[in-house]
């Protein structure tokens, strides 16, 4: 009997989480080191996924099927492509960075509330490996429904963290901290319900579909790809466009895609640090991955139909993000309008329908999940020290923190995609893959490297020089524990920005897989074509 290896990656941070929030009030040092302990032990798991994967073998590997609701056609089916292997492998490699870096996060309600029953720290780091088990099962699985369930699922723990662990670095103080944070979660939850609510609506018609015409309904991935190759499921134009729009719509909710963002600077601007990380470089990528995995192979003509509108609101999400980016006084909300930005970079290669553009995208997820994590971190590092969110409130800490605004100088250079560091390979795939189909729409997406550079030089300017500002006098440099979690993630950016090989030899095959689902091939260079 095979190991359910992709069971087990997913289950570990589940049973991790239950232990973690088992672990008695008064020990939450027991509970911070189990957090982090289960959290290498996955990572483990996702580097022998990442092994044992043969980019060169099935398009879905590691395959685990069990009935489960049978009556329904819905299945405990489990199985990992080149997209998802990759993401698996971001996933499980930034918690344990988050966890390092939220290390006293709830020391304060812990010590605010010495009622015994009430245990912040081992509710925090269990919410945080929960996250990571739904994430990575949605990741993993290739039945429709279950992917649902914890698509959907995600959104409760995330709520608590960003409402019940919130960052508590406020100008106006902790009762206006507080009505922020709740405002925060309240809004990030009712955004992506609603996108989850269309989309089961989808979901229900696609198994009515599936029922019709196969006689037997359906959610299998799998089963649907090869009932609709053997000429056994044909959907109507109305049904496909239908139902590729209420999946659309969940996933660009999540995404973050103009116009459904307006959620995400609220979510990042009011959780801490480490939490904003797992908002925007881990859960944030099960909406651009879900794009690839379900809108393209389930509904591929519906997919070329929408192609050019989803451009258009890429671009505007570019543009837009980075101008608001340049606007911002808050450094968090600053890096969410970044975020912003490059998501709308991730969806333009993803419906640029290349092989470039799609490779690109994918390896743009990961390395804005790293890129992302090592700025953000250290910005939470900053603003710990200094208690404020404000730029305005720093400058020259270059000259008291050196260390410190050297690694926010870099994790900066990487957010800007600067040559050598890995973003830059990513956002160049992007936009060969966009110039190669739609030349002007890749002309005005470069205008999002300009002002990435405007917005990330400008901050840096006026955190780190100048004059050294009253409050940052006596600023420590970086902790062995805070460079023990920043110190990997530049190695990282370092690494997959000269040597990307690794990542693309694993993601190729199954972008290719995905071009041909949607009948697209590269286009001809124009001299080729010309003669």
């Amino acid at each position: 009997m095979s190991v359910p290896l992709l069971t087990l990656t997913a289950g570990l941070p589940a049973l991790g989480a239950i232990a973690t929030a088992a672990v008695p009030a008064g020990r939450r040092g027991a509970a911070k080191w189990l957090a982090l302990g289960v959290s290498l032990a996955t990572l483990v798991l996702a580097a022998i996924v990442f092994v044992r994967f043969d980019p060169g073998g099935d398009r879905y590997q590691l395959t685990e099927s069990h009935a489960w609701i049978a009556d329904f056609g819905v299945r405990y089916e489990l199985g990992v492509d080149g997209i998802a292997v990759a993401l698996i492998g971001l996933t499980a490699l930034l918690i344990p960075f988050i966890i390092a870096a939220g290390w006293h996060d709830a020391d304060p309600l812990e010590e605010k509330n010495p009622n015994r029953r009430w245990r912040p720290t081992q509710g925090f780091f269990a919410l945080i490996l929960l996250v990571e088990a739904m994430v990575i099962i949605s990741f993993e699985a290739t039945d429709v429904f279950l992917f649902y369930i914890f698509f959907e699922a995600m959104l409760i723990p995330m709520y608590f963290l960003i409402g019940g662990f919130g960052d508590r670095a406020h100008e106006h103080g902790e009762e206006e901290a507080a009505r922020q944070r709740s405002y925060a979660a309240v809004k990030f939850l009712l955004y992506n319900l609603a996108g989850g609510l269309i989309m089961l609506a989808a979901v229900i018609g696609l198994y009515a579909v599936t029922a019709d015409q196969l006689g037997q309904g359906t959610f299998s991935l799998q089963e649907i790809l090869q009932a609709r190759a053997a000429g056994k499921l044909e959907m109507s134009e109305t049904a496909e466009r239908a139902l590729f729009l209420g999946f659309f719509f969940a996933f660009a909710v999540k995404a973050p895609l103009f116009p459904l963002h307006t959620w995400l600077p609220n979510a990042m601007g009011e959780a801490t640090a480490p939490v904003a990380v797992l908002i925007t470089a881990v859960v944030d990528k099960v909406g651009t991955f879900a794009m690839l995995r379900f809108c393209l192979q389930l509904f591929p003509e519906a997919s070329k139909w929408a192609t050019p509108v989803i451009l258009v609101l890429a671009l505007i999400s570019i543009i837009y993000g980075a101008l608001l980016a340049v606007g911002q006084r808050d450094i968090k909300r600053l890096v969410a309008y970044a975020s912003i930005s490059h998501f709308g970079f991730i969806i333009l290669g993803i419906f640029a329908m290349t092989s470039q553009g799609q490779g690109g995208a994918t390896l743009y997820m990961v390395n804005h999940g790293i890129s992302t994590a090592a700025l953000m971190l250290v910005a939470g590092f900053l603003i710990s020290r200094r208690g404020s969110r404000l730029i305005a409130s720093y400058g020259g800490v270059q000259k008291v923190a050196p260390v410190l605004a050297g690694t926010f100088l870099i994790g900066g250079l990487a957010t800007l995609s600067l040559p050598g560091l890995a973003p830059f390979v990513s956002e160049f795939l992007v936009l060969v893959g966009t110039f190669s189909r739609y030349p002007a729409v890749g002309i005005v997406a470069t205008a999002g490297i300009v002002l990435a550079a405007l917005y990330v030089l400008v901050l840096y300017q006026r955190t780190m020089t100048g004059p050294v500002k009253a409050g940052v006098e006596g600023m420590p440099d970086l902790k062995v524990r805070e460079l023990a979690v920043v110190a990997p993630l530049i190695a990282l950016l370092l690494l997959l920005g000269v040597y990307p090989k690794p990542l693309t030899d694993v993601v190729n095959p199954a972008v290719g897989q995905t071009l041909s689902d949607v009948h697209k091939t590269d286009p001809k260079p124009a001299l080729e074509a010309s003669k």
